[in-house]
């Protein structure tokens, strides 16, 4: 394995000292294993060249200083690698990966620094260290680097991973002196070394089996070779050390002291700091200079204050290996002059792509470079495209610019990495780790001489297949299914002539929602063939907004209406290519696309522009056409300037014959992507023909902004229709889902999930219903609804789902046999990862704003689609608060957040016949804040993300580690607020529920600013809930059309459950409300913004136990405010939770089991499903300590039983007992009591003798166990 890798150093950790180590490091070790993201532990800093100039050079290493070199690393890291992506998935699994190793490569790095090592560079699994050191000590040094080395064997030589995979270690060591090179150009830069001492390094780790420690050759002649016990290695001049007298602490001591002492040794002027190795620049420009040396994406974060700790993320990224096959017996001077060249084209390749060099490597034969796009800020839409034309840019320019160099390989791949902080927290760099940086290494390897992608990057540039070729399979070590690999062969005759519209017109219904448009172009083209006058029609919109789809739709009206339709369609390559858009356009009109041979394009040719140019001509079109007409001798003699006007007007004729009328309509998808050429005569010839024109657009391009400017300006503006897509309705978007899944109707939960998640955008309706799809959560059912369903718990759930489901069109939900989608019950599409393709596109957006906005966004996204300020607070970091409202400010402003606040209907406009406005009735808008607002009140603020996939891709971007740690927050923050509102007596949902269960406080609690009872806080937390509760009740605005309300309020979505009206009786019950249902009280709001997401956050935490706590307390809540319809969903919830767990003892407390049972029991109750109802109650009943009879004679015998005096034991017992066991004891009682009491009325419905003997037991039950509850009350009030 490869031991050098580029530095990362980071400014300000650079301009701090570290006080943690007192002595030098010099000496030299290179270290290979494992890496991975930095943990909490304190801020590192790194190093830098000392140049004193801009530009990168070549240095000697004084030959009187000698560099002891440790190279140690990790064996099978691609296998470990895979191992975690296979068990855990690729996000979740690069994760534990990152962490993993940066655990591990932590405690080796800290043993190498109170070695006195200077870590000098990261390079994947492997560390190269120096120990810098005078000749007349190198020998001491020696001793002291194979002493750490053996002691790191010892302590981490061997290390498990709970993915059944141990790492191991093997470490080279090599001594003499080396070339320090600097390369790059003045943006940025980057340091390698290289000399004879690397390459025995080299040679020596890749001899290191693991847990062995190889010395290379000179460090063998050099050491002190009675300390040690060795091994030969056959044919080979190194050996294996097994064993060495240890070094006295006196002689380690003496050995660092001199390393100390050195005088080459510099400190970061001002600091502290010190690099033995390599000196620090000093003066007032060595801010300047260490930041060449930083990566982009780490700089950029670093000037707007970003926290360290906060760099990393796990991102979607590309990743680019280019390895420069250099010639053999290449010398320095040489090898620098290649590396630079090739970094600095590489740099001005990369640069309009927003890519950067994140390492470069060099190896015995050459030289490697990883390239990264989408790092942090950096996000560009078509990433894939961008990669891909810049590595056939670099693998054309290296090939042919270089001297040197034998050979070129370009590997590109596309996945999900760590992207941020890794070593140790003096010694770090800002990289990327994951399997598709492995996957890219290997590629680069095993198919030399081209550029290699992976199927990912194939599939998410959505090229033609003409751009690529399917490369055989090869078995790539540590990879066992690397999937198809493919060349990417760039422009080609089939990608200049074929280019017509991507997308295909659906062979079984018409493009829905896009009638307003279809409409649009009717007319147009009826004004067109009138009136015979020149038109343009242009469709902006954003990207998947169904550009290519309606353009797809309009040429296919355009031939049913008998016209010759030139349909094309541009890419985001095209835009660099010249004349590339007016080449296809012609080609295409002229029907080249059919003609496979040059001879073929000629007579085509001919035939359609004799007489509309010369046939001196004609050899002016060889090259846009590929053909081979003779070069005329007019031609020839043209020079410079001449011919270039000559071209321009031939293809003007060309051009102006290609569109003029007789053609009919053109079709151009993309348009934004017209190249400047093409477009400096496309735009000359457009203003004196006739034509009829249809044309997509993007915004955000030159080219949209003039088109825009054009249908503005008055001169111009009847020639051109400009027209911006607008979202789908809510209805279309019902109708879009039934005609892709062939179904008559969807769910309502489905509906809202899509519509909702999709803000109206087509493609990212078809991503999330696919997701849906592939993750088998998803159920097509055929609807029947005479047919009676069976009486359990799946059935009643599968029920409800069902009810009132949205229809396609009216006539098919009217039908009783039509098919049906539903969510699956057993899942939760909340929980659903983000479809990498929209992750990209929200991270392109999100990236467009500065790195700390973009931090407390992501700090935001964890708390959920509507947050407080006080709770955002209460997670930001210290340092963070005082700009909280600043960047929240900053945000809304962007449109990416908005305000919220509440405006209730003045009273004397109120309907006398109503009470006061309730929740429901008050008005939510949006408040743009000014700038004079007082920040007291923006204390109490609310906000909500105007995009819900900006908030998950914000959100899925925080490590796991970093993500249960705020979810932690959040619960300790709101676990202050979960109890009823003030009006309804401020307890538990569940009576007494906290008292019974292990405090669900343990472990959540923190230090923030917010404070129990905070009344600001409980406001904002209920103007919060009702806008969540809106949200999930009336989906977005301007809701579905044509289609009824969502009902959720009992005897709304469950009503047709009822099939007598007394079963809607109230309860009677000891715990009657001050409230119902119907009444204004703040629960309503509580539950959507307390409860609900409590459960979510302890979910996220990993913690069953309080997760299921907490659904069971949301269930009780929605009863509480007569929402069975999201009670049954909640509840629901808690199954499938209680599922996962079964296997797990004692992880769901016996009362909490009970009342799982008795929440379920009253559900159905109010669903209709009575028997089912006393089924769940009774099993609460026996839970709970209360066995409830099921025969007559059970019944009587334990009615004589019931009738046995007891008060005076109950009350004693209950003065006996300390007050969290009696609280406890009472809600066991009132548990009770409410079952007992369900029971009753339940039995009281039947009208038979059996009914009314068991509704008598029931109500006797119920009044012994109401006394005991007086009594504990009564013992409790004595005792407070």
């Amino acid at each position: 394995m490869l031991v050098s890798a580029v530095a990362a150093e980071y400014k300000d950790a650079c301009m701090k000292a570290n006080q943690g180590y007192k002595w030098c490091l010099t000496a030299n070790q290179a270290a290979k294993m494992q890496t991975s993201a930095v943990t909490n532990r304190k801020k590192l800093w790194a190093f830098a060249s000392d140049s004193a100039k801009d530009l990168p050079s070549l240095r000697k290493v004084t030959r009187g200083d000698e560099m002891p070199q440790r190279n140690f690393g990790m064996a099978g890291f691609t296998a470990l690698t895979e191992k975690f992506i296979q068990r855990s998935g690729p996000d979740r699994g690069t994760d534990e990966l990152a962490q993993t190793l940066n655990d591990y490569l932590c405690d080796i790095l800290e043993e190498m620094l109170i070695f006195g090592g200077d870590i000098f560079k990261f390079a994947g699994d492997a560390v190269l260290v120096l120990w810098r050191a005078p000749a007349q000590e190198l020998a001491k040094t020696i001793s002291l680097v194979l002493q750490c080395s053996r002691q790191i064997q010892r302590k981490y030589g061997n290390r498990d991973t709970h993915v059944g995979q141990k790492v191991r270690l093997k470490i080279g060591i090599s001594a003499g002196p080396m070339d320090l090179l600097l390369v790059g150009d003045r943006r940025r830069q980057y340091f390698l070394i290289c000399g004879q001492a690397l390459d025995e390094l080299r040679e020596a780790e890749e001899l290191a089996n693991a847990g062995e420690v190889i010395l290379s050759a000179t460090s063998w002649e050099l050491c002190e070779q009675h300390r040690l016990r060795t091994r030969r290695l056959e044919d080979k001049r190194a050996v294996k050390v097994t064993g060495m007298d240890r070094m006295s602490s006196s002689e380690c001591q003496d050995a660092l002291r001199k390393l100390v002492q050195h005088p080459r040794s510099r400190h970061l002027e001002g600091e502290g700091a010190m690099r033995p190795a390599l000196p620090l620049p000093s003066g007032p420009n060595a801010h300047d200079m260490l930041s060449k040396y930083i990566s982009e994406a780490a700089l950029r974060k670093l000037d707007d204050r970003v926290p360290l700790d906060l760099f990393s993320e796990l991102r979607p990224v590309t990743s680019l290996f280019v390895q420069l096959q250099l010639t053999a017996g290449i010398n320095t001077v040489a090898t620098h002059t290649v590396v630079h060249d090739a970094s600095r084209m590489m740099l001005e390749i990369l640069c309009p792509h927003k890519g950067e060099i994140n390492k470069i490597v060099l190896f015995d034969k050459g030289c490697a470079f990883l390239c990264v796009f989408g790092l942090g800020g950096e996000k560009l839409p078509y990433e894939s495209i961008h990669a891909l034309q810049s590595a056939i840019q670099i693998f054309n320019s290296c090939s042919t610019m270089l001297m040197k160099t034998e050979a070129v390989s370009v590997a590109v791949t596309s996945g999900t990495v760590f992207c941020g902080v890794t070593g140790h927290p003096l010694r770090h760099e800002y990289t990327v780790i994951g399997q598709k940086v492995n996957l890219a290494a290997r590629m680069m390897v095993h198919y030399p001489g081209l550029v290699s992608c992976d199927a990912v990057t194939y599939a998410s540039s959505r090229l033609p297949p003409y751009y690529f070729k399917e490369l055989p399979e090869r078995k790539m070590k540590g990879l066992s299914h690397p999937g198809t690999v493919y060349q990417y062969v760039g422009i080609t005759e089939k990608s200049i002539f074929g280019m017509g519209l991507a997308k295909k017109r659906s062979e079984y219904a018409p493009l829905l929602g896009r009638e307003k448009e279809i409409d649009l172009f009717g007319s147009c083209l009826k004004a067109y063939e009138d009136l015979g006058q020149r038109h343009i029609l242009a469709f902006e919109g954003t990207m998947g907004s169904g550009k290519s789809h309606l353009l797809t739709e309009l040429a296919y009206l355009g031939q049913a209406a008998g016209h010759r339709v030139v349909a094309m369609e541009l890419l985001e390559v095209n835009v660099r290519q010249s004349f590339c858009a007016i080449r296809t356009l012609m080609a295409r009109a002229l029907g080249l696309q059919d003609c496979e041979q040059c001879g073929a394009r000629q007579r085509t040719l001919q035939t359609a522009l004799r007489g509309t140019i010369e046939e001196s001509s004609f050899c002016l079109l060889n090259d846009i056409f590929l053909v081979e007409f003779p070069v005329s001798d007019k031609v020839r003699e043209m020079r410079g300037i001449e011919r270039k006007k000559e071209l321009h007007s031939t293809w003007a004729k060309v051009l102006e014959k290609t569109i003029g009328g007789e053609f009919g309509i053109f079709v151009i998808d993309n348009a934004h992507f017209i190249d400047p050429a093409s477009w400096s005569i496309m735009s000359p010839v457009l203003r004196n023909v006739s034509y009829f024109m249809v044309m997509s657009l993007a915004p955000g391009y030159a080219r949209t902004e003039g088109f825009c400017k054009a249908a503005a300006d008055n001169t111009t503006s009847q020639k051109i229709t400009y027209l911006r897509l607008d979202e789908l309705k809510p209805s279309a978007v019902v109708q879009t889902v039934c005609q892709n899944l062939r179904v008559d109707s969807i769910s309502r939960d489905l509906a809202r999930f899509l519509i909702q998640r999709s803000s109206g955008i087509p493609y990212y309706c078809k991503e999330l219903l696919g997701c849906l799809l592939c993750n088998d959560m998803l159920l097509l059912r055929t609807r029947r609804r005479a047919e009676k369903a069976e009486d359990n718990w799946e059935s009643l759930i599968t029920s409800a789902v069902e009810a009132s489901p949205l229809a396609a069109t009216s006539s098919s939900s009217a039908g009783n046999d039509g098919r049906v989608c539903i969510i699956r019950p057993d899942v939760n599409p909340e929980n659903t990862v983000l479809p990498t393709t929209l992750k990209e596109i929200a991270l392109a957006q999100l990236d467009r704003i500065k790195p700390l906005k973009q931090t407390v966004l992501k700090f935001a996204a964890v708390i959920g689609p509507v947050f407080t300020t006080q709770l955002l607070s209460h997670i930001l970091p210290d340092g963070m608060r005082h700009k909280m409202n600043c960047l929240l400010d900053m945000l809304v402003s962007d449109n990416i957040l908005k305000w919220l606040k509440t405006t209730e209907v003045p009273e004397d406009v109120r309907d006398p016949t109503k009470g006061p406005g309730t929740s429901r009735q008050a008005e939510r808008g949006v408040e743009r804040p000014s700038p004079s607002k007082k920040t007291t009140e923006r204390q109490s603020g609310v906000l909500v993300f105007c995009v819900p996939l900006l908030r998950e891709a914000a959100y899925e971007l925080w490590p796991e580690r970093q993500r249960v740690a705020l979810h932690r927050k959040c619960a300790a923050f709101l676990e202050r607020h979960a109890h009823k509102c003030k009006s309804c007596g401020q307890g538990d949902f569940v009576a007494f529920h906290r008292f019974t269960v292990t405090s669900t406080r343990k472990g959540g609690s923190s230090q923030g600013p917010a404070e129990q009872g905070d009344p600001h806080s409980w406001e904002a937390l209920v103007l919060a809930g009702e806008q969540l509760k809106r949200d999930r009740t009336h989906g977005p605005e301007g809701a579905l059309q044509q289609q009824q309300a969502f009902l959720e309020e009992d005897f709304g979505v469950a009503g047709w459950f009822l099939a007598k009206s007394e079963q809607t009786a109230e309860l009677p019950s000891k715990t009657n409300r001050k409230h119902s249902g119907t009444c204004s009280c703040e629960c309503k709001a509580i539950v959507e913004s307390v409860l609900v997401p409590l459960a979510r956050h302890y979910v996220a935490m990993g913690d069953a136990a309080r997760a299921f706590y907490y659904l069971l307390e949301s269930a009780a809540a929605y009863l509480h405010v007569s929402n069975s319809y999201v009670a049954l969903m909640k509840l629901n919830e808690a199954e499938v939770l209680r599922n996962s767990l079964e296997k797990k003892a004692n992880v769901i407390a016996r009362f909490e089991e009970a009342t799982f049972f008795s929440l379920k029991g009253e559900v159905c109750w109010r669903m209709g499903h009575v028997k089912l109802a006393k089924k769940m109650l009774r099993e609460a009943l026996s839970l709970l300590g209360r066995q409830f009879p099921r025969t007559s004679t059970g019944a009587f015998v334990k009615s004589r039983v019931e009738k046995l005096p007891c008060a005076t034991y109950v009350a004693r017992r209950a003065s006996s007992l300390p007050q969290e066991a009696r609280r406890k004891r009472l809600a066991w009682l009132l548990r009770q009591s409410r079952c007992l009491s369900l029971l009753e009325h339940l039995f009281s419905l039947e009208g038979t003798s059996s009914g009314q003997t068991f509704c008598l037991l029931a109500a006797r039950m119920k009044a012994n166990t109401d006394r005991a509850v007086d009594s504990y009350q009564a013992a409790d009030s004595c005792h407070r």
